[in-house]
């Protein structure tokens, strides 16, 4: 991926706008990767301090740009992998890849103005739904990257084997057997105007106190997972079964009866945003099958919210 033309002494260095234009593109490879748009950010600007750190002779050599900046953060974005297992191990809590609005909750200001630059937002289709992130979270780093430059943005394996550093034909093994553990967790389709339903159901009954109903809406072996990251009250385990999920509600009914729940576009799915005079502090993404929520996932962790911060109102 990283194609070095021929030294050309005629020609110049690769237009502003070709490079510049990889941004958008490159922050969508790497929050797929890593589950953070904070690291993926970071991993887009270290991988541009690289680009303009080569002489422009240099740059001017490399035959495809974008092929270039691909391969070198997806080198980055594979180590950050490696490391983050380790620093997982010392995490609060379970941990949970960070949540991303929709359009309309990006937009910030009195006019309605887009409060992320275009260049900076994340296509939001199925591979970014928390439960297809939550399933990457199970893979290794290799198999990971090979799965996601493959099999989402189409990049040959003769491409993928520059990035992990093994033949075509490992990384062909490595995304065939993460394209198992994605398949193994895929539930049956439930259409969009039912989630959206679905959701608004279960804010409805959560407001009223309806444990009933909440029971109800829950999958009987429904799991939740609490992300705060040591920073927020969250429960430090899963919690397995619809009744004990509503019944773990109530020590925290003090707390819930202050907060304002509103309907919201999670990872391009209907979720569900709580404030708390004005802030968001908790996110919550849902999985479904049939007319029941088989998962739920809050991100308590305020290091994870800061993309929601725009459409807060003191």
């Amino acid at each position: 991926m990283t194609d070095r033309a021929e030294p050309d002494h005629g020609r110049t260095d690769p237009d502003l706008s070709e490079v510049s234009d990889e941004r958008r593109r490159l922050i969508n490879v790497a929050y797929r990767l890593l589950g953070s748009l904070a690291d993926a950010e970071d991993v887009v600007q270290e991988t541009y301090a690289r680009w303009y750190a080569m002489s422009p002779r240099e740059r001017g050599e490399i035959r495809v740009p974008g092929a270039w900046l691909t391969t070198v953060a997806g080198r980055i974005c594979l180590n950050l992998l490696n490391s983050a297992r380790s620093r997982r191990e010392t995490y609060v809590g379970e941990w949970l890849p960070e949540p991303l609005p929709g359009p309309a909750e990006r937009a910030g200001g009195p006019s309605g103005a887009a409060a992320v630059d275009p260049a900076d937002r994340v296509t939001l289709d199925e591979s970014v739904h928390m439960a297809f992130l939550v399933v990457l979270e199970s893979m290794t780093p290799a198999e990971r990257v090979a799965f996601i430059l493959h099999d989402v943005f189409r990049y040959p394996f003769s491409d993928v084997a520059e990035v992990v550093g093994r033949s075509p034909a490992a990384c062909r093994q490595l995304a065939s057997s993460a394209r198992r553990r994605v398949r193994g967790e895929r539930a049956p389709a439930t259409s969009a105007a039912r989630r959206a339903g679905i959701v608004r159901d279960f804010k409805r009954a959560w407001e009223a106190k309806d444990i009933d109903a909440l029971i109800g809406l829950l999958d009987p072996d429904a799991t939740a997972v609490v992300d705060g990251g040591g920073a927020a009250s969250a429960l430090l385990r899963p919690v397995e079964g619809a009744d004990r999920i509503v019944r773990s509600l109530a020590p925290l009914e003090g707390r819930l009866r202050k907060m304002e729940f509103l309907e919201s576009t999670v990872n391009g799915q209907p979720g569900l945003i709580a404030k708390l005079a004005g802030v968001t502090v908790s996110v919550y993404a849902f999985d479904f099958e049939g007319d029941r929520i088989t998962r739920i996932w809050a991100v308590r962790n305020p290091e994870k919210l800061h993309q929601w911060a725009e459409g807060d109102r003191h």
